[in-house]
């Protein structure tokens, strides 16, 4: 049991909330991406974003895994994103680095799903069973180029930026 529910409730939970955090994180990173600042869809983003890395430290792990990695590095990237946005206010360099930081939160919420989605989708996982397959593969360069597209966009967006 965590939290009063059974671990594939639980389960359940972390990926509703994930699957939010990746929709409004792309509503709002192409939003910054077009110079436009979306104050909801970015507290949105980021809310469920820090709620996936924190419901997955909930998880019973044993031992150290890329998961709990994946877990860490994105927990230090939010927080350099909320002072960035919340505790400089998006002012000077400020934006540069909520944009690049907000970029590699996402990109690590998607790079996820892509690694999910290949262990957990019977015709994908027939194509790449360990993950070290050309399709995996493939995937996740694709996304990888997709993101950095994106996270530059965001960076440009967010030096002409406006409230809407």
């Amino acid at each position: 049991m965590i939290l009063g529910m059974t671990i594939a409730q639980f389960t359940a939970l972390h990926v509703v909330i994930s699957f939010l955090g990746i929709g409004s994180g792309l509503v709002a990173m192409q939003a910054l991406a077009d110079g436009r600042w979306l104050p909801r869809w970015q507290a949105v983003f980021l809310a469920t974003t820090v709620l996936t890395s924190l419901t997955g430290f909930l998880f019973p792990i044993t031992t150290f895994t890329p998961a709990l990695g994946t877990g860490i590095i994105s927990s230090i990237i939010l927080l350099v994103a909320l002072i960035a946005v919340y505790g400089l206010g998006r002012r000077g360099r400020a934006a540069t680095v909520y944009a690049v930081s907000a970029t590699a939160a996402l990109w690590l919420n998607l790079f996820v799903l892509v690694v999910q989605s290949f262990l957990k989708v019977p015709g994908l996982n027939v194509l790449a069973p360990t993950g070290t397959e050309a399709p995996f593969l493939a995937a996740q360069a694709a996304m990888l180029i997709g993101m950095i597209v994106l996270g530059y966009k965001a960076v440009t967006g967010s030096r002409r930026m406006q409230t809407v």
